[in-house]
């Protein structure tokens, strides 16, 4: 299956070499693509020096329009998956064989990796879990399916599922939207447990009272997208 790492980065000079390495030490036969969103220090030379394949976007979008780059460069190259990864080394790369292989087995078209099925590693803030927990009960209720982590950038997609992210996907705070953008299509997601770390480097861009900003504008989000024709 020829899959790709998609890499967010947003002034991640600190953390994306190490990044990028620790991908490449589990040996596995994948393709990495940094998306650089317009950063001011050197994360774009820095992740290109390594020798992946760097996009770096003219304007600062934001993680949805970054993302999303990522996605339209997989169908563009004609990835079978993708498998999104922050670039500030939260996400541990050791669990990414777990998180492809629902997807390579075809018992899942999205795999969303989970902070808070084990409870063990970086659990985030209070606040952050607070709004997680909002976004379960919501789930529950739109989409039928408990989904613990919707927060969670550490995500696998195959093909089906990129093309419809390519045209379609929010653009600020989208990780909780997509899911239910995604389920009401039909598309089959599961989680699996992870445990993440702290950041190398950078800084959260959900913190104190953009928490609550960050709650209100996501539920919002998610319950207009929930009442939404699946082909709107």
């Amino acid at each position: 299956m020829k899959t790709l790492i998609i890499i967010p980065a947003f002034n991640e000079a600190s953390s994306i070499e190490t990044t990028i390495a620790q991908i490449r030490a589990m040996g596995m036969d994948l393709e990495i693509v940094v998306i650089d969103d317009c950063s001011s220090d050197q994360t774009a030379s820095l992740a290109r020096a390594t020798g992946v394949k760097v996009v770096r976007l003219p304007i600062n979008l934001g993680i949805g329009g970054a993302v999303q780059t990522g996605f339209r460069f997989a169908v563009a190259n004609h990835f079978d998956a993708a498998i999104q990864v922050d670039g500030d080394g939260q996400h541990d790369p050791a669990y990414i064989p777990h998180i492809i292989t629902p997807i390579v087995d075809g018992e899942a078209d999205v795999v969303v990796g989970s902070r808070f099925i084990l409870r063990e590693g970086y659990q985030s803030r209070f606040m952050r879990r607070m709004g997680i927990r909002l976004f379960q009960h919501l789930n529950r209720l739109l989409i039928h399916q408990k989904i613990t982590d919707s927060t969670s950038g550490f995500r696998a997609y195959n093909t089906a599922a990129l093309r419809v992210l390519q045209n379609n996907y929010p653009v600020d705070y989208p990780e909780p939207e997509a899911l239910v953008m995604l389920k009401k299509r039909g598309f089959r997601i599961t989680e699996i447990p992870v445990k993440m770390r702290n950041r190398i480097g950078g800084e959260s861009s959900i913190s104190g009272w953009k928490s609550v900003y960050y709650m209100i504008k996501v539920t919002l989000s998610i319950l207009i997208e929930s009442m939404r024709l699946p082909d709107g």
